[in-house]
């Protein structure tokens, strides 16, 4: 079940016309993982932008308690205050996920589960990579996920089949064209929804 910590989840103080504050969410750990060169890839994608600024929240580098609470002790907090505050001042988050047995990583739905306000009428995007099927079928498992925490899913995503022959020793792409294309569509769908929603919290706050 969805949690609320007992970390502030108030939106930061903003301007609606203020650069988008996307976050982007590493979401495996496993050893040896490809994530962060995908995550590092889209995350420059996105710098690119003159209306969104980055932040890469890793879990493998910010791990939270795997046993959900309603009262996080002071070991849980600890854990959550390197992660919620960054979820709680965001205005969009990207999903980056490997797919494991036909699904996503037990990090991530770890994850979410600790949070609720943090996603509340907010718009995700996913990135995902895998083998023959992209990671997709990941992502088809997360929408419902999202939508349970009252989040808001953009259509179109960016997909690595086969992802361990795309990228060169130094994370680039070896052919950058179609992801660089798919990931403007995914970026410019984030911003609408992002732009739109935080004005819409702003003026009338989300009470779910």
């Amino acid at each position: 079940m969805a949690t609320e910590t007992a970390v502030s989840t108030a939106d930061s103080p903003t301007g609606t016309d203020s650069p988008i504050r996307l976050a982007v969410i590493v979401g495996s750990t496993r050893d040896g993982r490809f994530g962060p060169k995908v995550a590092g890839w889209f995350a420059d994608r996105a710098r690119l932008r003159s209306d969104m600024t980055v932040d890469i929240v890793d879990l493998a580098e910010t791990p939270l308690p795997t046993s959900l609470t309603h009262r996080p002790g002071p070991d849980e907090l600890t854990a959550l205050e390197a992660v919620s505050p960054r979820l709680a001042g965001a205005d969009a988050f990207a999903v980056v996920t490997p797919e494991y047995n036909h699904s996503y990583p037990a990090s991530l739905k770890n994850a979410i589960d600790w949070h609720f306000t943090e996603w509340q009428a907010k718009p995700v995007g996913f990135v995902s990579y895998g083998g023959i099927s992209g990671g997709l079928r990941a992502v088809e498992h997360l929408r419902p996920v999202f939508a349970e925490v009252h989040a808001v899913t953009v259509r179109d995503t960016v997909s690595f089949h086969n992802a361990g022959g795309l990228f060169d020793p130094d994370g680039r792409l070896k052919d950058p064209e179609g992801p660089d294309t798919a990931a403007k569509a995914m970026l410019d769908q984030l911003a609408w929804w992002a732009q739109a929603l935080r004005t819409a919290r702003a003026t009338h706050p989300y009470g779910a």
